[in-house]
């Protein structure tokens, strides 16, 4: 069986993140998308949000699971017999972030990469970017599946629950 995952802080899990994850999904028996937790960084919704959100938003892809990770992404991989990463990719910048460490990760664990472009209708939607519009009253709805949505909505008028 082919497994891969899909790393990132997903705050929040945008369209984008959903359409690489469905490419992927194609791709790979098994897929995991994992909420990967830097203890030294605060996101607007919490780990468990996270979760449970992208596990709503990837409710109909049967081959997807969510999980989370604090540490080394290779230390997961190791620990779930993963040997590929795949990343979406919205423009050459992304690449040439993304590049030095698929090559460290391959240097330390022989993890191949995985590169997919995003739909360009996407290319320019980042999480900070739509919470940063959102927080100054902008419409992200296009960039957002509705529950998400209204999530982010109820966090930014201070309830922590829809």
């Amino acid at each position: 069986m082919t497994s891969a995952v899909i790393p990132g802080s997903f705050d929040p899990f945008t369209r984008g993140h959903r359409y690489v994850v469905e490419r992927a999904a194609a791709c790979f028996d098994e897929l995991v998308v994992t909420v990967v937790v830097n203890p030294n960084k605060r996101g607007l919704f919490s780990v468990p949000e996270r979760l449970e959100l992208i596990r709503e938003d990837c409710a109909d892809l049967p081959n997807v699971r969510v999980d989370q990770w604090t540490g080394l992404l290779v230390d997961y991989l190791r620990e779930n017999a993963i040997h590929s990463i795949v990343k979406g990719l919205r423009s050459s910048v992304d690449f040439d972030y993304e590049l030095p460490m698929a090559q460290m990760n391959r240097e330390l664990a022989d993890v191949e990469t995985v590169f997919l472009l995003t739909d360009p209708r996407f290319a320019h939607v980042s999480s900070s970017l739509v919470k940063e519009v959102a927080k100054l009253g902008g419409d992200v709805t296009p960039f957002l599946s509705p529950h998400i949505h209204r999530r982010l909505e109820a966090i930014l008028a201070g309830e922590r629950s829809v």
